[in-house]
């Protein structure tokens, strides 16, 4: 069984998308779900273009995940029992495309092989929905209340999860007749797609379906907390990532302050810190658009119950390859990783060096005990 997954905040690039993907193989079939008022969820089932099954279903309890479970999952088993080789899901708007590929592998009774997880999107819409302080209940893109991600929180989870992104106008140019492809402001949301998705390939509706390669591994390892990765390389142009580093532990108070003038006017800032309040914990930092938070991922390799001697991660590369990759002789995997992403006249590579190792404790700080630090973060007890 072949499985291709397709997530989207817009019903008209899904289902642009779905269509263009149900003729790259033979013997394949197109479903879509959508996820109603009142726990109804439709699906419709296409072949060939085709539409040869319309259905609707109440839920008990209607939710994006219980959708997936008890209607896409089932939806799949079947069609592919049907004899059909290859099966294209269209998930319901918000549905992401991790949480699906994660239902069907328990799901499914039989083995299936998710050549493709597709994020359908318009590029004129994405620095809209990167700001955007709206959930997506209150944006109109689900139906359920207790859904309190914003888009842009919504697709930066996608951008990490899938390999292939179709760009495709949306519901706003169909109804207002805007060509839209092409435009100076669809090309400039094909360059913030390059810096937001350097790995993924990127099809527009006129090109060559040139897809992806979908890999469960490497999709988990893109989306875990304070995993940091960047663009290739840096080409002059209206976006821009800048990576800085420090060795050092940061002094808590001097981030705290600092951490509003990081993250204003960027568009995605991630990353992992060393704070001298918690030193211990390996605490990931994330801000999307309006939205910045701090969590903890647990204690740093350095700080493992099985380190000894310095010298915790070495031969363990897969346990955290970004860690392992920068693992210091001194200090081992401990310290701060930012990558900020924006436009480029709102990023100053040197501002952001600045206030960054303007946080990190001074040669005198060092010699302190880290015990005498405040926590106006309130990472300490953090778990």
């Amino acid at each position: 069984m072949h499985l291709t997954v397709v997530s989207s905040l817009d019903s008209q690039c899904r289902e642009a998308a779905v269509e263009r993907l149900g003729r790259t193989h033979a013997n394949s079939v197109v479903v879509l779900h959508d996820l109603l008022d009142g726990s109804l969820v439709l699906r419709r089932v296409y072949r060939d273009g085709h539409l040869f099954e319309r259905e609707t279903t109440v839920l008990e309890h209607g939710c994006l995940s219980c959708t997936v479970r008890l209607d896409v999952v089932p939806t799949a088993e079947r069609l592919a029992a049907c004899g059909f080789d290859h099966v294209v899901l269209g998930l319901p708007p918000g549905v992401a495309a991790g949480m699906a590929v994660a239902e069907l592998r328990r799901g499914l009774s039989r083995p299936a092989v998710i050549d493709n997880a597709v994020l359908a999107l318009d590029p004129v819409d994405l620095d809209d929905h990167i700001w955007d302080r709206h959930t997506l209940f209150e944006s109109g893109f689900t139906s359920m209340p207790q859904d309190e991600r914003t888009s842009g929180e919504f697709l930066i989870g996608e951008f990490g999860q899938v390999d292939t992104v179709m760009a495709r106008p949306g519901l706003g140019a169909v109804l207002t007749g805007d060509p839209r492809e092409g435009s100076a402001p669809w090309l400039m949301g094909l360059e913030l797609l390059g810096q937001l998705a350097p790995h993924a390939n990127v099809v527009g509706s006129a090109e060559d379906f040139r897809p992806g390669w979908f890999d469960d591994a490497e999709a988990a390892a893109r989306n875990r907390p304070g995993v940091v990765r960047v663009p290739l390389s840096e080409t002059p142009g209206p976006f821009r990532t800048v990576l800085h580093k420090a060795g050092r532990p940061l002094h808590p108070g001097r981030f705290r302050d600092a951490l509003p003038q990081l993250a204003v006017g960027t568009h995605w800032l991630r990353g992992r810190l060393w704070i001298a309040s918690a030193p211990t914990r390996r605490i990931a930092v994330q801000g999307i658009g309006p939205r910045v938070w701090l969590e903890s991922t647990g204690n740093w390799l350095a700080d493992s119950t099985d380190a000894q001697g310095g010298t915790a991660g070495a031969g363990k590369p897969g346990a955290d390859v970004d860690a392992f990759l920068d693992w210091h002789p001194h200090h081992g995997d401990r310290g701060t990783v930012l990558a900020i992403t924006g436009r480029s006249e709102d990023i100053d590579p040197g501002e952001i060096r600045e206030l960054l190792d303007g946080c990190q404790l001074t040669e005198a700080e060092m010699e302190l005990d880290f015990g005498v630090w405040d926590d106006p973060l309130e990472l300490s007890d953090a778990l």
